[in-house]
C-alpha cells in the first residue's frame, strides 16, 4: 500500500462562507512543512457582504492565500497593501512576528463575488523561527508552469520537476496547483520524504483505488504510487522534508510552548497600549483587530 491516510476536511461555518480543515489533522499533524491547510468555499457572497478578516498575529511561520476565484487586500504592519487575485502569490514570512489582515475590496463587496482558495501555514525550521518578518508578492505570470500530457502545473512554492517558485523558503519543499484532463497520469516529486494530493475538484484513481473531491491523500515515504485523473480534475500536490514537532495556538506557531506564551503576552500588552510600537503593531489604515482569544 502506498498510502498512509486519507484525510477528508471538518467543515466550519465562519460567518457567510465555509472552511474545510484539513490540516492539522488529529491523526497527522503535518505533510512536511505544512501544518494547517484550509479550503475556503466555494461561496458565494451577495452584494454588500464581504470578508473582514481583522488585523490578527503570527510568529514561527510563512503563509500563503492562494486564490481560484475571487480577491482580498492584504494589509500588514511592514506597511504592504496588496490585492490577490486569483494564481497570484502573496507570501508572508512571520518569523519573530507580523501583523496583518484580510479584507474584501469595495468593489467587489459591492458587487458580490465567488471566493474560492487555499489557506497554507508552513512551518519555518527551529533556527529560522525567529527571522525578521517580510512580505513579497508574486503574480501568477511570475510563477512556473510545468506542462506535461494531459496536466498543467503551476509551481506556487519550492522545487519540482526542475523547476524553483521565486517564493522564498527555508526548507525542501513543494508546492502545486494542477489542472489535469481524464485519464492524465499524475506524476509526483519522487526526492522528498513526505508527500501528498489534495482533491479540489474531479477525483483521481491511486493504485486503482478511486478519490473524489474533499480528499488529502498522504503517502508513504518512498511510495510509489500509480496516479491517474478519473476525471477532469484540480488538485494540489504537496510535501517536502517534515520539520518536527510544532505547536499551535490560534495564529501563532513555534517549536517551544514559552515562545507561544510570550507572543500571547505581547499581543495583549500591544493591543492594551494601543499598538505604539511596543511588539505588535496594527497595519495602516487599521483601527481594530482580533484579541486573544480567551478559551
Amino acid at each position: 500500500m502506498s498510502i498512509d491516510i486519507v484525510i477528508e476536511p471538518r467543515m466550519r461555518d465562519l460567518g457567510g462562507f465555509s472552511v474545510g480543515r484539513v490540516l492539522p489533522f488529529a491523526k497527522r499533524r503535518t505533510v512536511g512543512p505544512f501544518i494547517f491547510f484550509d479550503e475556503m468555499g466555494p461561496a458565494e457572497f451577495a452584494p454588500g457582504t464581504g470578508i473582514d478578516v481583522r488585523p490578527h498575529p503570527h510568529i514561527g511561520l510563512a503563509t500563503v492565500t492562494y486564490l481560484f476565484d475571487g480577491e482580498l487586500r492584504h494589509r500588514d504592519s511592514l506597511g504592504f497593501d496588496q490585492v490577490i487575485r486569483p494564481g497570484d502569490v502573496n507570501w508572508m514570512i512571520a518569523g519573530r512576528g507580523i501583523v496583518h489582515s484580510e479584507r474584501t475590496d469595495d468593489a467587489p463587496r459591492k458587487n458580490g463575488q465567488t471566493m474560492h482558495g487555499i489557506q497554507s501555514w508552513f512551518a519555518l525550521p527551529e533556527a529560522d523561527e525567529e527571522t525578521e518578518p517580510e512580505f513579497h508578492h508574486h503574480p501568477k505570470s511570475s510563477l512556473p508552469v510545468i506542462e506535461k500530457p494531459g496536466l498543467s502545473m503551476r509551481l506556487i512554492a519550492g522545487a519540482a520537476f526542475g523547476e524553483t517558485s521565486p517564493a522564498k523558503t527555508f526548507s525542501p519543499m513543494f508546492y502545486l496547483g494542477v489542472e489535469a484532463e481524464t485519464g492524465a497520469d499524475i506524476p509526483l516529486p519522487d526526492d522528498y520524504e513526505e508527500r501528498a494530493i489534495y482533491v479540489l475538484a474531479g477525483a483521481v484513481d491511486v493504485d486503482a483505488q478511486r478519490h473524489d473531491r474533499g480528499s488529502m491523500i498522504v503517502f508513504k515515504p518512498g511510495a510509489a504510487p500509480m496516479i491517474a485523473a478519473a476525471e477532469a480534475s484540480k488538485l494540489m500536490l504537496l510535501g517536502g522534508a517534515s520539520l518536527g514537532e510544532r505547536h499551535i495556538w490560534w495564529n501563532l506557531v513555534s517549536s517551544s510552548k514559552e515562545r507561544i506564551e510570550k507572543a500571547k503576552a505581547d499581543w495583549t500588552s500591544s493591543a492594551a497600549q494601543n499598538f505604539d510600537g511596543t511588539v505588535f503593531t496594527l497595519p495602516p489604515d487599521e483601527t481594530e483587530h482580533i484579541p486573544l482569544p480567551t478559551d
